[in-house]
């Protein structure tokens, strides 16, 4: 299908809000992505029409929010390519379901002189739960190295490899970086051993269609804002035959089948892991946000993205004194960079003094900072929504910034 960005703007209101009186150019999709009518729609939908619990009343209400979030369970499914519904958990975003894993698995699986692989491109998120779980359990965490261009080294990993690896738990596409990672081959590499591969989806799924049986991952998981989707809610897939051996995270109603003072059972699948009350209207908006994306097209998304990401490329690297972090070769919709000698905090609020959102910071991934010998990064993140011509309001603002502070 032909892609017209000016119509797919229209689709999201807060695209034509004002910052400082300035047209706002919002460029930090990978903090977070605006939400589209379609699911403001639903969640007013759901509060107006429907609101009540789900999986416990037998009243219309309860029956007819069940089923809308069961429905979104499906959508999940499809969206992953997972074998079954119940191999779709949701959680409230890719930390719970990292949390959840290495409290769950480990608990079983990790014990004193094992080792767990995670990669030095790595979020917070991914590396302070298999920390905790190191120190609880006297176990080692190793480190994938990557290259100057950000790019995993796979023969350095392949050493790595041995009897004593747990887990291997990795990005998909990194969050500072925008490096997309060989997940498929990463993964055949730890099953020659009998390890499970988790992956951290949480900047691929809005990018590029995924599919968990192609990749042969063990454990994936994304988080629904990131999607288009409200914050709070994710999902977390895993092979059925992973979650059946694990323990639940959390203890509560509806993880339950029995409970006694003597001994409680647990539910089936996905429910032992979903205790509590949900985020019934975030699940039921999740599921929109994926209807939505469909209708656009995900290859749809991917080939515009990518000629923004050149496009963007080649703007940014004229300007003087900016140094783009993370040339990979196979890259999704993010640019880091450094500007002279400018802190990224001075660059952003300048910026968003003309309307324009960059994120600066750290972008929790403190140690992929230190292999780079910065403090901290200037990013510029793209989603389908975005236009050259905001590329080009990016690249004027930071020539402004230069003429400020170097001139």
């Amino acid at each position: 299908m032909s892609f017209d960005v000016k119509a797919i703007r229209r689709d999201f209101p807060i695209l034509n809000e004002t910052v400082h009186g300035k047209p706002l150019v919002y460029l930090d999709n990978a903090a977070t992505t605006q939400k589209p009518q379609a699911v403001i729609d639903t969640i007013v939908d759901y509060y107006t029409h429907t609101n009540s619990n789900v999986h416990r009343g037998i009243h219309t209400l309860s029956q007819l929010a069940t089923n809308q979030a069961e429905n979104a369970r499906h959508i999940v499914q499809k969206f992953l390519n997972a074998r079954e519904d119940r191999e779709i958990i949701f959680v409230r975003g890719c930390t719970e379901a990292m949390n959840l894993v290495a409290h769950s698995y480990g608990a079983l699986h990790v014990n004193e002189g094992d080792e767990i692989i995670i990669s030095a491109q790595e979020h917070h998120s991914n590396i302070v739960p298999w920390q905790m779980l190191c120190e609880e359990k006297k176990a080692l965490l190793r480190i994938i190295p990557i290259n100057d261009a950000g790019e995993l080294l796979l023969d350095e990993y392949a050493k790595l490899l041995n009897e004593r690896t747990k887990l291997v738990s990795v990005v998909h596409v990194s969050n500072t970086l925008g490096t997309i990672n060989p997940i498929k081959e990463i993964t055949a590499m730890a099953h020659k051993y009998g390890i499970p591969v988790f992956v951290d989806g949480a900047q691929a799924v809005a990018h590029f269609a995924v599919d968990v049986q192609d990749l042969d991952v063990d454990f994936y998981t994304f988080s629904g804002h990131k999607l288009y989707a409200p914050t709070g809610i994710g999902v977390l897939y895993g092979k059925a035959e992973w979650l059946e051996k694990m323990p639940p995270y959390h203890g509560g109603g509806a993880m339950i089948r029995s409970v006694s003072f003597e001994k409680t059972t647990y539910n089936e699948l996905p429910f032992k892991f979903e205790a509590g009350t949900p985020h019934i209207e975030g699940v039921i908006a999740l599921g929109a946000a994926i209807e939505y994306v469909w209708s656009i097209g995900l290859e749809t998304i991917s080939k515009y993205e990518d000629e923004l990401l050149r496009y963007g490329t080649e703007q940014l690297s004229q300007i003087e004194g900016l140094r783009i972090i993370g040339t990979a070769a196979h890259k999704a919709g993010v640019l880091s960079f450094a500007l002279a000698d400018i802190h990224p905090h001075d660059v952003g609020t300048i910026l968003d003094n003309d309307g324009i959102a960059i994120r600066t910071g750290h972008h929790c991934t403190q140690p992929l900072m230190e292999r780079f010998g910065v403090p901290a990064l200037n990013r510029a993140s793209f989603a389908f929504y975005n236009t050259k011509e905001e590329i080009d309001a990016l690249a004027a603002g930071l020539r402004k910034v230069v003429r400020m502070f170097v001139n």
